[in-house]
């Protein structure tokens, strides 16, 4: 048996019944990543060893005391943004070459006790800026139906590694869309929780008011059983939320149901239409229709300050980025590169030759940019401009969450690029972010389902479900009705028609 190909839900249920025993399932993974990381280029760090002492210390705790969790066993990657104690953490970034961080994050350290086994880190875009992978330091990841275009980002390798079944589980990160716009493009499905939600302790923070911790799997189940496991108040995150959370695997059982009689749906006026790929856009109004046979009620929402999201996170974002990457100045940790043909380098002289060769192009454009809009005289009419429009993002949300109980839209106005393709240019390549964007801004929960394939190359779409804050349990019921009534029509999971990746066995 290929237990690979079997979901997180699955490989516990054997797990449970003695069927499997976790250091199997281990290696089983990581035979597949050995297997075909070579043409996804997934992850850019693979703890083998770890991995399958994790494993073993599972194996032998199910058989003494039983499982620490429901997922005690199931294996785990994990993004590499986030701090992994004994493990690299590079961000995807030169300057953080080499870098083994102390201590774990808060989610990791919650993941370890649940027992799942780390199988190592994902690649991804330079500290989360991009929506391609292209920006990784490393290289970039390639999409597993289409070696030749992106998986999304800036969480590509999480995806990815899910997506071509190196992993069940993977955590991810979403601070415009980077969980969510990945799981579109790969056939997965990304969870952004509600902002607070799930603890920021150590994850090496892009924008701090915009940055969110979330599960990327094949199953919305899937991701409601990580989610019961990373989510919760965290003491040592001062936006970490007190609040008393449901199962959102019960909720995801009871939606997996399909029944969604009495359920509001809203479809965003402004996130759709013009500048949408036909094919994406055939795809979400299918799965709209699919919903209303269900039960559901549609109607027609308009946010009217949704069109200005894109600038205010563009100006929010690089602002907060600016801020937080001051820290990274040669004589605390990562690299530290000396100026050439300086005998005795100033301190400043050699923080600007290390940011210089450490830092990649994005991620120099938006400290600029962010450095720019906090400057004196521009503070107010830029930043704090934007930060106004996101509030009134904000009322959009509150408005239209009295009139329905959920909102949808396509998660990605397009299918998988080629690589390559929208690299030089970085407007066309921030409009992918064009609907996960305000649900960030905002802080509310979104989730990315599977919506089918376009029409015109054949690759996966996403539907985008969004819920009000704190409406997490709500974004699972949803989401996995619409998963399960969507999957009838394609007769089981959409990563079921993906082509096998060549030289793999299948």
């Amino acid at each position: 048996m290929d237990w690979t190909r079997r979901t997180a839900a699955e490989q516990a249920a054997a797990l449970a019944t003695g069927e499997v025993t976790s250091v199997q399932l281990a290696k089983a993974q990581l035979d597949r990543i050995a297997e075909t990381d070579g043409q996804v280029h997934a992850f850019l760090e693979v703890d083998a060893e770890g991995a399958l002492a994790q494993a073993a210390a599972s194996d032998a705790r199910r058989s003494a005391d039983g499982p620490a969790s429901p997922l005690d066993g199931v294996p785990i990657a994990v993004k590499d943004v986030l701090a992994t104690k004994g493990l690299p953490t590079t961000c995807g970034s030169r300057i953080l070459e080499g870098w083994v961080p102390p201590y774990d994050a808060t989610v990791v350290g919650r993941i370890k006790a649940a027992g799942l086994p780390i199988l190592g880190k994902t690649n991804m875009d330079e500290f989360a800026m991009g929506s391609s992978t292209e920006h990784s330091a490393y290289g970039p990841t390639h999409n597993p139906w289409d070696l030749d275009r992106i998986p999304g980002g800036s969480g590509g390798g999480s995806a990815a590694a899910v997506a071509s079944y190196q992993a069940p589980l993977a955590l991810g990160t979403d601070t415009g869309g980077s969980i969510r716009q990945p799981a579109a493009v790969t056939g997965s499905v990304g969870v952004k929780p509600t902002y607070g939600g799930v603890s920021r302790y150590g994850l090496v923070a892009l924008a701090n008011s915009l940055d969110q911790v979330g599960p990327v799997t094949r199953t919305v189940l899937d991701s409601a059983l990580l989610h019961d496991v990373i989510g919760g108040h965290d003491p040592l995150d001062s936006t970490s939320l007190e609040h008393e959370w449901p199962s959102f695997a019960e909720a995801a059982r009871e939606g997996a149901r399909g029944d969604l009689s009495g359920v509001r749906v809203g479809v965003v006026t402004e996130l759709g239409g013009e500048g949408y790929q036909p094919g994406v856009q055939a795809r979400f109004d299918e799965a709209v229709q699919t919903l209303v046979a269900a039960g559901a009620e549609v109607v027609e929402v308009s946010c009217p300050h949704f069109v200005h999201a894109l600038a205010t996170y563009y100006l929010i974002l690089p602002a907060e980025c600016s801020s937080n990457l001051a820290r990274f100045d040669a004589m605390r940790y990562g690299i530290r590169v000396l100026p050439e043909g300086v005998v005795d380098p100033s301190a400043e002289e050699v923080m600007r030759a290390t940011r210089d060769a450490g830092f990649g192009d994005e991620v120099k454009r938006r400290i600029i940019l962010g450095t720019y809009a906090l400057s004196s005289g521009y503070y107010d009419a830029y930043y704090g401009q934007a930060q106004k429009v996101r509030t009134l993002i904000s009322r959009d949300f509150e408005a239209a969450f009295e009139r329905v109980d959920v909102l949808v839209s396509p998660t990605a106005p397009t299918t998988a690029f080629r690589l390559g393709e929208k690299l030089d240019d970085p407007l066309a390549m921030y409009l992918n972010d064009l609907a996960t964007i305000p649900a960030n801004l905002a802080g509310v929960p979104g989730i990315s389902v599977p919506a089918g394939l376009a029409e015109e190359d054949g690759l996966p779409v996403g539907l985008q479900i969004l819920a009000p804050a704190l409406g997490d349990e709500r974004l699972y019921r949803v989401g996995a009705a619409a998963e399960a009534l969507l999957q009838r029509g394609w007769g089981g999971p959409l990563l079921a028609q993906a082509p096998e990746l060549e030289g793999a066995s299948a």
